[in-house]
């Protein structure tokens, strides 16, 4: 990494997330001093950042709140000068369930984000978006000027905070530019997604229960993800802009579990189950990106093949296996 970030003051809100913990850890060791914002609970749990090296951890300044609380975020804000705001609900499943909450995490938790950010004068806003608001391909690859389609409640939030982050810009100047991640994946990631729900059931047993095998997904390695995070907050005359990562190849989910069953030594049988299938009209058959645009203004390109980033992820489950439930369905 750059020196670019040596000594600078950053914020990660989600910070004890997947994809979070990662990004902070990755600031961290380039010198960045690191204030990670975690939603609060009595269990005094830093999330994934309890994974983190001690003298990482250690380094770190903890805050906890919620994002719908503006004063909150207000003070997560102070005295930063670069903003990268990964915090959100982001479970479809439970989207379904409790879609208020959702929405308010999401919407009203950006929008005090972005309030924090204009009124403080942050020199740089990351905003994290997710392919789901693409909903299914209506073109392949999909590329950032792709109708947005809310399809399930977490991808209609997603995209009113996406449009809340572009109003900013264009009514305040607000210097914020969303990155839309496609399906990260990698050590640490939640039996909420696919992938590890796949290797923890393929560990564990000789049945793999999966929804709808035949969607398609561009699946990004965490530490690609995190790459580009870095260059779209560092990099000049981006403000404004949304940008796709993504490797724009796609593989369908069933031929992914057969993937993850040849790196078994023992058989596996793949199995549809009802719960998991989203409604018919919700689901997204198919997501593959047009990374065209973070070549040519970030210079980023995914470094981590599928095949290698598979075998990382099962390694890091396989010797994590304790973290994971593994006897129901986790929405």
């Amino acid at each position: 990494m750059s020196e670019f970030w040596s000594g600078k003051r950053v914020l990660v809100t989600g910070a004890g997330g997947f994809i979070g913990s990662h990004l902070v850890e990755t600031l961290l060791h380039g010198g960045a001093q690191v204030r990670a914002f975690i939603r609060y609970n009595a269990r005094n749990d830093p999330g994934l950042l309890a994974l983190l090296k001690r003298q990482d951890f250690e380094a770190l300044e903890l805050v906890t709140g919620d994002l719908r609380d503006a004063d909150a975020v207000r003070q997560a804000v102070t005295g930063v000068s670069h903003v990268f705001h990964l915090g959100a609900l982001i479970a479809i499943p439970y989207s379904y369930l409790h879609p208020v909450e959702v929405v308010e995490s999401n919407i009203i938790g950006t929008l005090n984000v972005l309030l924090a950010a204009r009124d403080l004068g942050v020199e740089r806003l990351v905003h994290t978006s997710s392919s789901e608001v693409y909903g299914s391909a209506l073109r392949v690859p999909i590329d950032e000027g792709h109708p947005l389609q809310g399809q399930s409640p977490y991808s209609a939030s997603k995209i009113g905070a996406d449009k809340l982050a572009e109003s900013f810009y264009c009514s305040y100047n607000l210097p914020v530019v969303t990155l839309r991640p496609f399906n990260t994946f990698g050590p640490r990631q939640s039996a909420r997604a696919v992938i590890p729900t796949m290797i923890t059931q393929a560990l564990t047993g000789s049945t793999i229960r999966l929804g709808n095998l035949d969607t398609r997904r561009d699946f990004t390695y965490v530490s690609d993800t995190v790459a580009g995070f870095l260059k779209v907050a560092a990099a000049p005359g981006v403000e404004g802009q949304t940008i796709n990562l993504g490797t724009g190849s796609d593989v369908r989910i069933g031929d992914l579990a057969e993937q993850i069953i040849a790196m078994l030594d023992h058989p596996a049988e793949i199995v549809i189950e009802n719960q998991r299938l989203r409604p018919e009209k919700s689901e997204v058959q198919r997501l593959i990106s047009d990374n065209r645009l973070a070549l040519e203004t970030l210079g980023w390109s995914p470094q981590v093949g599928i095949e290698e980033g598979l075998r990382r992820t099962f390694e890091w489950i396989r010797e994590n296996l304790s973290r994971y439930i593994t006897d129901r369905y986790v929405v």
